[in-house]
Order: C-alpha cells, then structure tokens, then sequence
C-alpha cells in the first residue's frame, strides 16, 4: 500500500477568536472617529484663525494702511518705513469696543473699533502722516 487510506476532506482553520474580530471593527470604527475629530478641529480652527484681522493680531508700535474708507475701514498691518503707512499703533484695548477709551490716551487722533463674533478690539491711533 503506497497511500494510507483517506478518511474526509482537510479540516479547516479554527475560527478567529471573537475578541479579535470585534477587536480590529473597534479599533477602526475609533481610528474613523479621531480622523473625523481632527479634520472638524483643523477645519474650524483654521476658519477661526484665517478670519482674524490685523486689527486683532497687530501690536503696540505697528504701522496700520486703510484700505478702505474712514466710514468703512480696512486696516492691514505695514512695515512702518513703507509709504503706505498712514497710522500708527500706540495703545490696544482687547476684548472692548469702547472707543472712548482712546480720549485718555495722550498720542492717539484717531480711534478704530472693531466687534463681533467674539473678536472686540479697540485700537487708538496716531496719524503719520
């Protein structure tokens, strides 16, 4: 007899241990949650970010342009040495719109408020040119 005689088919594999299974459907469904997380805090953390103004972001001794009108202002931030540099920043007042606070402070022209959606800031200007 060259071949033992043959008894069935091959039996198969075990079947993965349940824990397992759900182990890796957990892990993916997690992994499908922090994607979903990240992508909503760097679309609304940017949005919030990228909406500043120069208004908000400027400091103390920076150069401002008004790019648009004094009833409907502008402001970007410039180099002071540039030629489009109109005002300068001499006191920040965050989260106010008060603009009276700009009457107490000796070097200031001219005021410029801006409010709304959380982003209040006052700043008291002293013409340059």
């Amino acid at each position: 007899m060259p071949y033992p005689p043959q008894q069935g088919a091959p039996v198969p594999p075990p079947p993965a241990p349940a824990g397992k299974r759900i182990g890796k459907k957990a892990l993916r469904i997690i992994g499908l949650i922090v994607v979903a997380v990240i992508v909503a805090l760097i679309k609304f953390g940017a949005g919030w970010f990228l909406t500043r103004d120069d208004a908000e972001t400027t400091s103390v001794g920076s150069c401002m342009h008004n790019d648009g009108s004094m009833d409907k202002a502008d402001l970007k931030e410039v180099d002071c040495s540039s030629s489009g540099a109109q005002y300068k920043v001499v006191q920040k007042f965050d989260g106010s719109s008060d603009e009276d606070k700009c009457k107490a402070v000796t070097d200031a022209t001219i005021s410029y408020v801006q409010y709304g959606g959380g982003h209040d800031v006052v700043l008291c200007l002293k013409e340059t040119k």
